[in-house]
This record gives structure tokens, sequence and C-alpha cells, in this order.
């Protein structure tokens, strides 16, 4: 790939590996294939314990571990302008042309976003889930949103109706957002070469014990289906707050023996835990598009979910049974589950996940909102501005007023640290038969290096 078409991306996001979920991999698995097609990405996230630094993934994949630590549920403390001196040095030591930021719920997202448009840089956002528009938090949130999105290039989302909830929320044109799908890794999440044999109907959770992913519609549907059907069991891989009420649940009905809980499962084991059951439980309450159908999917299990968001949109009739975010529903959506069990063959919804999702197709559509973000003209501060002073009456004016005082410190920074003493890094690209070797020296170089 010619110089020209390749892209120098700047991934950020407070969400990513050690942490586990759906962002996470999302970030991970989008950049390996940006890597195969040629660009170079770099990963931007907060230290996480004492992995601070720079540290070196798969493929090559750089991530700056920055020396924030988190401040709640895994977000970093609003600075502002704290992060401003450490972002601008990172896009001038990669050569970076393009920024993406992922998740609206991510502080270090919106402040990385918000300086590289100080700093002109063309800036792409992924919005991963869907938010309401009446409780506190919410409001105060898609504030937030349409600060961050009022001068982004171009948006993603994973879901028509997360499209559709962002537009709203954030006032950002439809024709600037693109709706780009999750996809699956198919080639770990294949069906066991047999399927659970006997008379027993293993059903499996594997979620986040919270609120939101409907912990408190399993402890209602659990003892129901257990007291139906006598052959079903339950797996229950996931940790939250939610843990304990399911705890209760289960010896308040006597069904330690019918109802396991694992606890939080490391994603190289989502695999071993969902080929051992034969219908995926999903309860959530709000999703935008969940990925975890899709694993259970690629692994040759039956479905059953709420019909919430995007999860409509994710997978043919026929391999999902939908229900109402209501225990008697679900209820009745478990019991239609069972009954077309049977006609399940997992490896041929294995192989119909392989040509549906792809994160190879996800790359390559990805890359052209990339070229189209690129192509967006340069403005100056007064017209970026007049796009923030349309934000509201009052909030308008206090987004000028934060992106002025951006702008100033920008050009300080410059002034007492000019771009040309910024040591540039080189590249790193690894060809197929030395990528193996180079890796090694660079998981040796991990272990020490640190942000300076």
């Amino acid at each position: 790939m010619g110089d020209i078409k390749r892209h120098r991306i700047l991934m950020v996001s407070d969400f990513f590996y050690p942490n586990f979920g759906g962002v996470e991999n999302h970030i991970y698995l989008l950049s390996q294939c940006l890597l195969k097609l040629g660009h170079k990405v770099v990963v931007m996230t907060h230290a996480y314990g004492n992995r601070s630094g720079v540290r070196y993934m798969t493929g090559g994949l750089k991530v700056y571990y920055v020396p924030w630590k988190p401040f709640l549920l895994q977000n970093t403390l609003p600075t502002f302008y704290g992060t401003l001196p450490i972002i601008r040095t990172v896009l001038i030591r990669e050569q970076i042309s393009l920024v993406h930021g992922h998740q609206a719920f991510s502080t270090l997202c919106h402040e990385a976003l918000m300086h590289a448009r100080t700093m002109g840089y063309k800036v792409v956002f992924t919005d991963h889930s869907l938010y309401g528009f009446a409780d506190v938090g919410s409001i105060h949130m898609n504030k937030v949103l349409q600060f961050t999105l009022a001068d982004v290039s171009q948006a993603i989302c994973v879901s028509h109706t997360s499209k559709e909830n962002t537009v709203l929320r954030s006032g950002l044109p439809p024709e600037k957002v693109y709706v780009i799908p999750n996809a699956v890794d198919t080639a770990m999440f294949k069906p066991a070469a047999e399927r659970p044999s006997g008379n027993e109907i293993v059903i499996v959770v594997i979620s986040r014990l919270v609120y939101r992913k409907g912990a408190d519609l399993l402890v209602e549907v659990i003892p129901e289906v257990c007291r139906m059907y006598p052959n079903v069991r339950f797996i229950v891989g996931g940790d939250g707050p939610k843990r304990v009420r399911l705890e209760e649940m289960r010896e308040k009905h006597s069904l330690q023996d019918r109802v396991e809980m694992l606890g939080a499962v490391p994603h190289a084991r989502v695999r071993s835990v969902l080929i051992s059951g034969h219908i995926f439980l999903n309860s959530s309450l709000t999703e935008a598009f969940c990925i975890a159908i899709l694993e259970a999917a690629s692994c040759g299990l039956l479905t059953v979910s709420t019909c919430v968001g995007g999860v409509p949109e994710v997978l043919p009739d026929d391999m999902i049974v939908l229900a109402e975010p209501d225990p008697t529903d679900m209820v009745q959506a478990i019991k239609k589950a069972i009954s077309i069990l049977p006609m399940i063959d997992p490896q041929d919804m294995h192989n119909r996940m392989k040509k549906l999702y792809d994160w190879h197709d996800v790359a390559k559509r990805t890359e052209i909102v990339y070229d189209r973000a690129l192509k967006c003209s340069n403005q100056s501060l007064l017209e970026r501005l007049s796009r923030y002073l349309a934000c509201g009456a009052w909030a308008g004016k206090l987004f000028c007023l934060v992106m002025i005082i951006d702008f100033l410190l920008w050009r300080l920074l410059q002034l007492w640290k000019p771009a040309e003493d910024i040591e540039v890094v080189p590249d790193i690209v690894l060809s197929h038969d030395e990528d193996r070797e180079i890796l090694q020296d660079l998981q040796a170089f991990n272990k020490g290096h640190s942000l300076r």
C-alpha cells in the first residue's frame, strides 16, 4: 500500500485490555485488521494497575497506557486540559493523521477528540451504546456528546438503532453517521466437535451482572424455567453488583445443583463455557448491538434475547428467539427455544456466521470512513466556534470558552516545546517471517519501558 493511502490512526478509549468487554474487543480486533491492511495503528488508554507506559501486542500493535488512574467505572477523572500535553506528544511522536475515539462514556476519548480538533487533526467517533433522554445521567452525557460531536469529522454506530439514538442525542447530521456492525472471530468461536449429549438442556448466560444487563430479570426467570423443566440447568458467567441477588435466588429456591455460578470469565475461556450449553440467554435492558450474541451463535447456540435496541438487527429470525424484557415473556421465549432446539445444526450456524460477520469486512468499511474524514475541509477557529455556539443558549457559550482556552494552551505548548523538539519514533513494520522474533523482543521491552 502506498504512503498516500496509508492511514496513521490513534485509537483512544478508557476501555482496553487488560479490561474485557465489547468495546475492548472491538478496538483490538479492528486494529489488528487495519494493521493487516497496511495502516499504522496506535492505541491510547489509561494505566491499569502496574500496566503503565508503552506496550506492544500481537502484530506490532503499540499501546500507550498513559499514567492516569481510573476514577469511576474504568473512566479517568475529567480534567479538560490535563491530557493535552501528553496527547499532543503522542500525536507528534507517532505522526498520526487521524484520531478515532470509542465509547461515549469514555472521558479520555472526549478529551482526545477535543484536543485533536484544536490541533487540526481529523477525528472519527464510534458510539457503542444506547442512552436515554430522561434521567439525569443521560441528560448530562448527551450534552457532553453534543459538545464532542459538534466538530467531529465522521461518526460510526454499530447498528441503525444506535445511529438513530446518536443523531437524536447529539444533533449530528445523519449524513455524517455511518453504520458499521461489530463482528466475531469465527476462528476462535467454533462449535464443539460433538454437541453436549444426554437429556439435559444447558442454558448459558455470560454477562456483566449489572442492572443494565437485566440481571434482575434473571432472578425471576431462572426459578420459573427450572420449575417447568426438570432437565434444564443454567451456567451463569460474569460478575457485578447484582451477583448477590442471583446467589440469594439460588439459595432461596435450592437450585445450587442446577445453577452454576462461574464468576468473571476470561475472554479466552468464553468459548469453552459456550460450547457446554445449548441455548444462550441475553436479558439486557438496553443494547446497541451485543457481541456476546454473535459469539454464541458462532459456537452453534440458539439465542434467546430481549428485544431491545439493536438486538433485532443482529441475527436472522431462525437463529434467535426474541422476547420483551418481561419475566413472563422471556419464559415463553425459552419454552419456544427448547421446542425448536432439535432442529438447530451448530455447524450450519457457524458457517452462516462466517459469511454474515467478518472483522476484515468491518476494517475495510471503516477504512472508507477514514478516507472520507480526511477529505473534510479544514476550518479556522472561528468557523469551528460557530458550531459550538449552536449547541445551546448557555451551553454553546460555555463550549466556545472551553475551546478558546484549549486553543490558547495549545499555542503555549507550541512555544514551550516546539514540535521539532519532540522525537519522532520509527515505524515498526513486521513481515510474516520476522513477526514472531521481533514480537519476542518487543515483549521483553514491554517490561520496563515507560512514558517520558
